[in-house]
C-alpha cells in the first residue's frame, strides 16, 4: 500500500511534515495545535484552544476522507492537570453515545510558549 501524505486547508507545518498520512485504511495525524487558522492567533484560554483542536480534527479528517465515525483513539496533551476537564464537554458534544465513543487519553506535558491544549489521532476508514 502507499502512503499518502494529508494536508488540510489553512493548517501546515512549519517543518516538512504533513498534517496526517494515511496508509491504506489508516489515517493518522500529526500534533494538533490550538491556533485559528484564519487569523493564524492562539486563544488564550483553554476552552478556546480546546474547541480550535476539535475544528482542526474534523478538518483533517475531511481532508483525509475520513468522518468523525471513523476516530479509533485521540491522545490530548494539556499543560495541566486541571485542564483535563475541559476536553471533557467537548468530546461528550463530539460523542454524544456513550457507546460509540473512540478511546481517548489525556497526558499532562510541557507544552510549547502558550500552548494549554493540543491531540493528535488514529482513524480507521472502512471506504
Amino acid at each position: 500500500m502507499n502512503r499518502r501524505s494529508i494536508h488540510a486547508e489553512g493548517y501546515r507545518h512549519a517543518a516538512a511534515i504533513p498534517t496526517a498520512s494515511r496508509i491504506g485504511p489508516l489515517l493518522a495525524s500529526s500534533v494538533i495545535a490550538p491556533f485559528d487558522v484564519d487569523a493564524r492567533t492562539m486563544p488564550h484560554d483553554a476552552e478556546g484552544q480546546a474547541r480550535n483542536v476539535f475544528r482542526h480534527i474534523g478538518a483533517i479528517l475531511d481532508a483525509g476522507e475520513a468522518s468523525w465515525d471513523d476516530v479509533l483513539k485521540v491522545t490530548f496533551f494539556v499543560a495541566e492537570s486541571d485542564l483535563r476537564t475541559v476536553v471533557e464537554p467537548l468530546w461528550v458534544e463530539r460523542f454524544p453515545d456513550e457507546d460509540s465513543r473512540p478511546a481517548r487519553h489525556i497526558q499532562v506535558t510541557s507544552l510549547p510558549g502558550r500552548v494549554l491544549v493540543q491531540a493528535e489521532f488514529l482513524a480507521y476508514v472502512d471506504r
